[in-house]
């Protein structure tokens, strides 16, 4: 009966890289989740949605939030409306197509966002940014954009570093 740890070594370059890069993807997603949630009552689903309005000098269409994060179209509408409950965001009809409406960031949700990736970016500091060197971070992000190239589902914006 095997006890312990696994040994990987049988694993192929490719499996192990695949399951290093979800292992790391999921580690780093919950100890950023946990953060917001404590500092800010900010769910890491919300803040992806604020983190791409922020970016933004217009409001944006529902629908092209549903095309860009990580999320599912049910979850963005249930995030903005949570997020619209707090006053964060606010929705608008829009100016170009009658049926579409469109959400840009309060006041109050640039000050929480920039509050909030600043909590982000202390979080990932010490397990990311602060162990990795610019290269490694350029080959990453070299890697990400092969792999988006290639079809694969948008990751989520390039998130300035910190």
């Amino acid at each position: 009966m095997a006890t312990g740890k696994l040994n990987l070594v049988e694993m192929s370059a490719a499996d192990h890289a695949f399951y290093g890069l979800v292992w790391a993807g999921t580690v780093l997603m919950e100890q950023v989740d946990r953060a917001l949630q404590q500092t800010h009552n900010l769910p890491i689903s919300w803040f992806e949605v604020m983190l791409w309005l922020s970016g933004q000098d217009e409001p944006v269409a529902v629908s092209v939030l549903g095309n860009s994060t990580m999320l599912s179209r049910s979850q963005v509408s249930r995030v903005l409306d949570a997020l619209q409950a707090r006053e964060l965001i606010v929705r608008t009809p829009s100016a170009r197509d009658a049926r579409s409406i469109e959400v840009a960031l309060t006041p109050g949700g640039h000050a929480l966002f920039a509050s909030a990736d600043a909590t982000r970016r202390a979080c990932l500091a010490p397990v990311f940014t602060d162990v990795l060197t610019e290269e490694d971070l350029g080959l990453l992000g070299a890697v990400w954009a092969k792999l988006k190239s290639r079809g694969g589902a948008t990751p989520g914006p390039a998130a300035p570093q910190g």
